[in-house]
């Protein structure tokens, strides 16, 4: 039953079941990215966020349509989450004219403006001072919607995450400042790199709130994130979560992962997002095994028509080098 779970009030039992899919969506697509990458059939690079799930799909899940987001190298779950076309995200992955960026642009520069989605983002803390902007565009055309702003440990320790977060204080922007902290910056631990316990304590700094959860935690992220947005959509300014999370898989495609023991992951895997979610629906008697199953399966079949979606669109023309540039 609902009435068992505290939840924010937008938040129905079928949205709860949709999200569950939706989880296995981030997470079949990025392990099937994966595996093309290995082949050698899908070129660049890419950024999986296997096991961090719940950080894109919980903070997502309590936005309204008008609001957007603004999105990391990390990105996939952020536009699946925000209602983006799985086929085109994997069209643009393998290149194709269906893509995003009719093939043009990768794993990195996918965005879906209707949608909400400002974009993601190859450079480490560029996307924050985006939000912000975004963030003062609703406040001085009085548009109402919110801005969440993605980010990883990592950027925390850029200048441009500094200078937002005392922009968006003093002007007291509608901006939630999201740090997904998968306890790595590339082959770095976190720990080696800030002085500071928690990402989350140098909120203070900027006079916002700073808040620390546990980023596997879907319920925890829905209200944690929910009662932020209200308050910067009341025009009570920003606020900084810091979420508690982990990648599966290396930084990018090229990482050993040498740099972290076996037990750690291991541990972090018992923790997964998608398999605690599941226990709370089905303890909630919101979800049954088999019904789990079928959203699951539903799923996997999604991301496999998209990868024949993908296959079987063309290649750009050459003829098309030097369209949709800007120099």
């Amino acid at each position: 039953m609902l009435s068992t779970l505290t939840l924010p009030a937008q938040i129905t039992e079928e949205k709860l079941k949709g999200l569950y899919k939706e989880m296995w969506l981030i997470r079949y697509f990025d392990e099937k990215v994966d595996q093309f990458f290995a082949k050698g059939l899908i070129h660049g690079t890419t950024h999986l966020c296997v096991g961090q799930e719940a950080s894109a799909a919980g903070s997502i899940a309590v936005l309204q349509r008008k609001d957007k987001i603004v999105s990391t190298h990390r990105g996939h779950g952020h536009c699946i989450s925000k209602e983006g076309d799985v086929n085109k995200m994997m069209a643009e992955l393998f290149g194709r004219v269906t893509g995003y960026c009719k093939g043009k642009g990768g794993s990195m520069h996918i965005a879906d403006v209707e949608k909400g989605n400002l974009g993601a983002n190859g450079i480490v803390g560029g996307g924050i001072p985006l939000a912000v902007g975004a963030a003062l565009t609703s406040k001085m055309k009085n548009q109402g919607y919110v801005v969440l702003c993605f980010f990883g440990d990592g950027a925390s320790n850029e200048g441009s995450f500094h200078e937002s977060l005392n922009l968006a204080a003093i002007w007291n922007l509608p901006v939630v400042f999201i740090c997904e902290n998968n306890q790595y910056g590339m082959s770095g631990s976190v720990k080696d790199m800030t002085r500071v316990e928690h990402i989350a304590d140098r909120a203070s700094a900027y006079g916002m709130p700073g808040t620390v959860i546990d980023g596997n935690d879907m319920i925890e992220i829905m209200n944690t994130v929910n009662s932020a947005v209200e308050q910067a959509r009341q025009g009570n300014g920003p606020s900084l979560i810091e979420m508690k999370t982990y990648r599966w898989k290396g930084h990018s495609k090229s990482d050993a992962k040498k740099y972290r023991t076996r037990e750690e992951e291991e541990a972090w895997k018992q923790r997964d997002g998608i398999k605690r979610f599941k226990e709370t629906l089905i303890e909630a008697n919101i979800l049954t095994e088999e019904a789990a199953k079928q959203l699951q399966q539903e799923a996997k079949e999604e991301i496999e028509a998209a990868v024949k979606f993908a296959e079987n669109s063309p290649e750009p023309s050459i003829d098309t080098l030097l369209e949709d540039i800007y120099a």
